[in-house]
């Protein structure tokens, strides 16, 4: 091969790795993948005793102009802060001590997003899944 074809290569080559890089740049923050926020034991507890864990995996949608990455840093606070919520007003559900109660879960980790990542960070939570440690009955009455 001759010098001329390989530096007619390399600037080939230089001439197209910007297009790639201003294709991704151009992208809406909006179409950025959920957060996963996987594994987070949270007690049930009724009467005043822990009846049971359920461990849920959440996604956490971000707003507009968020990165993953950015908020991936918050993300052992998010689930200190979510974990600490979960003892002060648990999230039980009175009749099943199998699942917990997704709506009050979202809302306080909303408020815990935005006192730690700013207000619209995150757009919606998800509850992705709700494994308990044990099936347990909750007792009629």
């Amino acid at each position: 091969m001759r010098r001329r074809d390989l530096i007619a290569g390399t600037v080939a080559v230089a001439a197209a790795a910007p297009s790639v890089a201003l294709a991704s740049e151009n992208e809406s923050p909006t179409d950025s993948a959920p957060l996963a926020v996987a594994g987070v034991g949270l007690p049930i507890i009724a009467g005043g005793r822990v009846r049971n864990y359920i461990f849920v995996t959440l996604r956490l949608h971000l707003g507009r102009g968020q990165t993953a990455e950015r908020v991936r840093t918050k993300e052992p606070y998010l689930r200190d802060a979510l974990t600490r919520a979960a003892y002060r007003t648990p999230f039980t559900v009175a009749d099943d001590w199998n699942v917990i109660d997704v709506a009050a879960l979202s809302a306080s980790l909303m408020r815990s997003a935005t006192t730690l990542v700013g207000r619209g960070a995150v757009t919606r939570v998800e509850v992705f899944s709700q494994v308990p440690r044990h099936r347990t009955r909750t007792p009629a009455g």
